[in-house]
């Protein structure tokens, strides 16, 4: 009996949509390719040239992009990507093979370099990666520069989209709006302040995604046999640690949830950004740990004072039964710990900083006060104590983290620059946006 073949958005969660397209199996045929517009034309190429961190640089925006490179070359096979690694003042890094050039932060001429090196490639287009602080300059302006020398299709994703930027700030991401064809965003939030605040033009922008692993759904039980915590509520947060995460505030609730739960046990895992530890060292990480003996919890908090790769990261997170992001900055719109908390399928308590409120709706987790130690034990009790709300959560993340998975993420940028190589520097963007930037245009404020 002939299998019927699935629409994108219909593939069974469990399915990693890249290795079915690749392999022929589960009963796709050569003419449903069809359903995939771009799979026809680009999966015998499509060189991009990815600009951001990469590593072994530790960096959320390194993983991030090297992540992405990866998810899109699963469908272009045959490609022949290349990666122009954004370097600091001093450090000298290791990169692999597919780095081929290194922007000196600090030094505006290696700009201008890297944007010949991709002029003169087989590179069919560009993704940039924009976080202020990875660029030289003041607000990391001299990415300016290089945009000015780029004659090819960009596609710049934003990590950072302030609320209130400076006018330097400001007129840094209009300047990359003028010069991208398309600025991805990570949240519907994040497009609205695009056109309220900047005036970027609404068919500019697109929303994709901050994609997670294809984690598959396993009994926290069994990980934490592994990880010789068993039979213990484990509460986890993950990330580079720096003063914003408000990891302090999670400690400070631990006395209450104890009360409640004596055997509970909070992971602290990840090291000191290393951006920080340049200007401050450990000064943080130490006043967390004498915060912890301070309050006489020893025994149920632990450090795991290294930067994690993937498979020990998920095992963590698989065993975790709340993860908590209890960040200070409300103007944080995007956060790949929360991202990957979710593609894990776990509950979550969460401070409302701006893609916490927008990904944690409609029951996918809890939001409670910046910096209360009270509404963090709280939240954390209320599931720990209640094993249906936490199913109700964790399932509800668990689906919304599917379509964030990377492989239909690599589908989404895979589209957009299929189009941009078409008809580069036009407005090809255009027909990506759709009914709810229509109407985040239509709210704009009027003089």
């Amino acid at each position: 009996m002939a299998t019927t073949p699935k629409s994108p958005e219909q593939v069974d969660e469990d399915v990693d949509l890249a290795s079915v397209v690749l392999s022929g199996k589960d009963g796709w045929r050569p003419e449903d390719l069809k359903m995939f517009k771009f799979l026809r034309e680009v999966l015998n190429r499509i060189d991009i040239a990815y600009v951001a961190t990469y590593p072994p640089q530790e960096c959320g925006i390194a993983t991030f992009t090297r992540d992405l490179a990866t998810a899109i070359s699963k469908y272009t096979p045959f490609s022949n990507p290349m990666v122009i690694a954004m370097g600091g003042e001093v450090d000298i890094q290791q990169y692999p093979k597919s780095v081929r050039f290194q922007i000196q932060k600090s030094d505006r001429q290696s700009y201008i370099e890297a944007a010949d090196l991709i002029n003169d490639s087989q590179a069919g287009a560009v993704s940039l990666q924009h976080e202020y602080g990875i660029f030289g300059g003041p607000d990391g302006e001299y990415i300016l520069d290089f945009l000015d020398r780029l004659t090819k299709p960009v596609i710049a994703t934003l990590h950072t989209v302030l609320f209130k930027p400076s006018p330097n700030q400001k007129r840094i991401v209009q300047k990359i709006a003028e010069r991208a064809d398309a600025l991805v965003v990570m949240v519907k939030m994040g497009r609205d302040m695009l056109i309220q605040h900047y005036d970027v033009p609404a068919y500019k922008i697109v929303m994709i995604p901050h994609g997670v692993p294809n984690v598959h759904r396993v009994s926290a039980g069994t990980i934490k046999r592994s990880l010789g915590i068993m039979d213990r509520p484990v509460i986890s947060t993950f990330g580079l640690i720096n003063r914003g995460k408000g990891i302090e505030y999670a400690i400070q609730a631990m006395p209450a949830i104890l009360e409640k739960h004596p055997n509970a046990l909070y992971l602290v895992l990840g090291e000191t950004h290393p951006g920080v530890r340049s200007y401050e060292g450990e000064s943080y990480r130490k006043e967390l740990l004498d915060l912890v003996a301070k309050l006489g919890l020893e025994k149920h908090v632990r450090f795991n004072n290294r930067y994690l790769m993937l498979e020990e990261l998920i095992n963590y997170l698989c065993a975790t039964d709340v993860c908590v992001t209890p960040y200070v900055n409300r103007d944080q719109i995007v956060s790949g710990a929360l991202a990957y908390s979710l593609g894990c399928g776990k509950a979550i308590v969460s401070t409302p900083y701006l893609y916490a409120e927008e990904v944690l709706a409609e029951g996918r987790g809890l939001l409670v006060d910046f910096r209360s130690p009270a509404g963090i034990a709280e939240g954390t009790i209320s599931i720990l104590s209640d094993p249906v709300l936490r199913e109700q959560m964790e399932t509800r993340a668990y689906k919304y983290g599917r379509r964030a998975a990377w492989f239909n993420v690599a589908i989404d940028y895979l589209n957009l620059l299929h189009e941009l190589c078409q008809h580069p520097r036009t407005k090809a963007a255009k027909q990506y946006c759709d009914e709810e930037s229509a109407e985040a245009s239509q709210r704009r404020p009027r003089a």
